[in-house]
């Protein structure tokens, strides 16, 4: 038999004879929901494996110590939420045991010492508990946010020796950790809500990071400075701002400047702190620099990259990458930067990235060095997750140039273009793993998020719901407002709905809203732009694509919007150049298969009909690639007038999209601007054989 080192989990349901007793078909039927809602997707998510199911539970095998215990909490936690006011016949809770130890492979089953010990963990579990062992114990450190406490040495079943075990306290540190208490209100940052009396208070994600900084140092004053830095990062704005946030944090709290019973101004300095806190985490001594805010939003910090060249005199172009790169990553509204002087302040550090995140309040550190050889560069950057420490995203740049600043908005657009794609899927499934009950609404924004970049009719309803619930938490959260009139244009173009002036006119209004509440948000533009092409507006939707653009040149999605824009005006080699940029900064974005669709469309205009066909098949082989990618294929085939290819391209959008016919290409093509490109496109679906109904 195969032998290997794994991380072994068994779970079992708590009474579950009796539960079949009071309810035979009922529990069942719970029973099957469980494991498929909640411990399979789960299972999934962290990169397990199902080894088998065993009546009332199930053994699974993870290679990952980390992965195992955060699944299994996170299983636990969504179970707790389950079944919070459900009877307690009605309730299934499971037992998890956790270990670390050798297995036989066999068929793809498991045996031996290490699943014996996990189940014996198991049974020393409380109903929704997890039991693990010291090897797992010693591999998690403060990889997983939980507390364990010990139970000591454990004498179990048929192991003749002593288990030490350890169990996850699921309470007693998330009041300590997530929860500042004050009057009668509770700051809670895993949820980034505010509540009075047990009530959520509306309040904006910035004005919520201003009140937990506060909370966070109730013993010292805050400067202004400090504030800004936290708040803001390198975003330059003015005094009056502060003001604004100010009176609306005391406003949430039930404070005024006169009475000050909460927040007090110290003058000339910043603000304090001043009402009592009932529980906090320790804070540091006076002039030390500020616990960092939780924030909705993620933070990053860029590190100075490292030169690994002989001359030092060199440092400069990598300082200068590290600058550009900051600069251009701080264009993405969604997330905070840290200021080039607290992250330069770790130049050469040589402690952990989990110590540099929590000094610098920041959940992503970015790292990187240059090399050069004659007019040869090479560039790596890696980003890691402060917590966990480990990698979410790293590549290598290789440049031949020999103009320096050419090179720094080359690798900074690039690497900034990259690192927004990335960390926003690590929100996403972030966003996936928290338990669904009280979520905040920048996790419903994520979800939301998660929802749209499926790209299905029912993905799409689902993120409109989402979005819809984070504005109704948040009405001030600019990019759910702008990224709801996305996905109802998009259900238009894509999906099921079909065209109409109350949801075109529903989307434009949500567009405005995200652009009135951050004017300095590209996605923004980016959104309101691809509504006004929806509604046949082609010179604003250029006008604000160019806007977003010039507001954020790292962002991907801009250029493939203007590019589809112009092919519509027919300035097609334009539109070609824009499709390149995007395809160039974003390889990996999850609207890839877009840009190579869009192109397809492109050279199809222009009776490239063979590149048109290349392009098509390019977007298909990619994940999510919606049908209109299969009929740009066979357009583009038709008008070559290749029989062979077409029956097969033919059939694959025939199995995508059943109903497609010319009159539903005709329908959903309702943006188009120049009959003559309809015809042509209509034309090639005819010489293919596309039925007209």
């Amino acid at each position: 038999m195969e032998r290997k080192l794994t991380t072994v989990v068994a779970m079992d349901v708590v009474g579950y004879s009796r539960l079949m007793e009071v309810d035979e078909s009922g529990t069942l039927q719970r029973l099957k929901e469980v494991f498929s809602d909640v411990v399979n997707p789960a299972v999934g998510r962290h990169g397990g494996r199902i080894v088998k199911l065993m009546g009332d539970g199930a053994l699974v095998e993870f290679s990952s110590v980390v992965d195992a215990l955060q699944c299994v909490v996170e299983i636990q936690r969504q179970l707790t939420s389950r079944n919070a006011g459900a009877a307690q016949t009605r309730r299934l809770q499971l037992r998890i045991g956790l270990h670390l130890g050798d297995i036989m492979l066999e068929g793809g089953d498991i045996y031996g010492d290490g699943v014996n010990v996990a189940a014996r963990l198991e049974g020393l579990a409380e109903p929704g508990g997890i039991v693990l062992s010291k090897q797992v114990y010693d591999h998690i450190g403060a990889k997983v946010p939980v507390r364990l406490v010990s139970l000591g040495e454990q004498s179990v079943k048929n192991i003749s020796r002593p288990i030490h075990a350890y169990r996850v306290d699921f309470g007693s540190d998330e009041d300590a950790a997530h929860l500042v208490r004050f009057r009668d209100f509770e700051l809670d940052t895993a949820h980034f809500e505010l509540r009075e009396k047990g009530e959520r208070v509306p309040i904006e994600p910035q004005v919520f990071d201003l009140l937990v900084l506060l909370a966070r140092n109730p013993h010292r004053t805050v400067t202004k400075e400090e504030i800004f830095s936290e708040i803001w990062g390198d975003r330059i704005v003015s005094e009056s701002a502060l003001s604004s946030q100010i009176k609306a944090a005391r406003r949430a709290v039930g404070d005024d400047g006169a009475a000050q019973h909460t927040i007090t101004t110290v003058h000339g300095r910043g603000f304090r702190f001043i009402a009592p806190i009932a529980n906090t985490q320790p804070v540091a001594a006076s002039g030390a620099s500020a616990s960092p805010a939780a924030s909705a939003r993620p933070t990053a910090a860029v590190l100075p990259f490292t030169n690994l060249n002989a001359d030092s005199s060199e440092d400069y172009l990598a300082d200068g990458i590290t600058e550009d790169i900051t600069t251009s990553l701080a264009k993405n509204r969604w997330l905070t930067v840290i200021a080039r002087n607290p992250a330069f302040a770790f130049r050469g550090s040589k402690e952990s990235i989990r110590s540099i995140g929590q000094k610098l309040g920041a959940d992503y550190v970015v790292t990187g060095s240059v090399r050069k050889a004659g007019s040869r560069f090479r560039i790596t950057v890696q980003i890691a997750d402060a917590a966990s420490e480990q990698s979410v995203w790293s590549e290598r740049f290789d440049r031949d140039t020999v103009d320096i600043f050419e090179l720094q908005d080359d690798i900074s657009h690039n690497v900034a273009s990259r690192i927004e794609a990335e960390l926003g899927l690590v929100e996403q499934k972030k966003a996936e793993r928290r338990p669904r009950k009280n979520l905040g609404a920048w996790d419903l924004y994520q979800l939301g998020l998660s929802e749209f970049y499926k790209f299905t009719p029912e993905a799409n309803r689902r993120c409109q719901e989402f979005l819809r619930g984070a504005i109704e938490l948040d009405p001030g959260l600019a990019h759910a407002h702008s990224r709801l009139a996305y996905a109802i244009v998009l259900s238009m173009v894509y999906f099921d709905a079909a065209p109409d002036d109350g949801r075109m006119d529903e989307a434009l209004l949500a567009a405005q809203r995200g652009i009135e509440l951050d004017d300095q948000d590209a996605n923004g533009f980016f959104t309101i732009g691809r509504v006004h092409l929806a509604r046949r507006e082609y010179d604003r939707a250029i006008e604000a694509l160019q806007h977003a653009i010039g507001l954020n040149p790292a962002l991907a999605v801009s250029y493939c919007g203007l590019g589809d824009s112009y092919a519509y005006e027919g300035r097609l080699d334009e539109a070609i150049s824009q499709f390149e940029i995007a395809i160039q900064l974003s390889p990996h974005d999850p609207f890839r298969w877009a840009f190579y669709s869009y192109r397809s469309l492109a050279h199809l205009f222009r009776g490239e009909y063979a590149d048109a066909a290349s392009w098509a098949r390019q977007s298909i082989q990619l994940p999510r690639a919606l049908y209109w990618a299969h009929a740009h294929l066979v357009s583009a085939l038709g008008h070559l007038g290749d029989e062979s290819q077409v029956q097969s391209a033919l059939g694959d959008l025939k199995r995508v999209k059943p109903e497609f016919s010319v009159n539903f290409a005709r329908e959903h093509l309702f943006y188009l601007k120049r009959p003559e490109q309809i015809d042509m496109y209509l034309d090639g679906l005819r010489k293919a054989g596309v039925s007209e109904q």
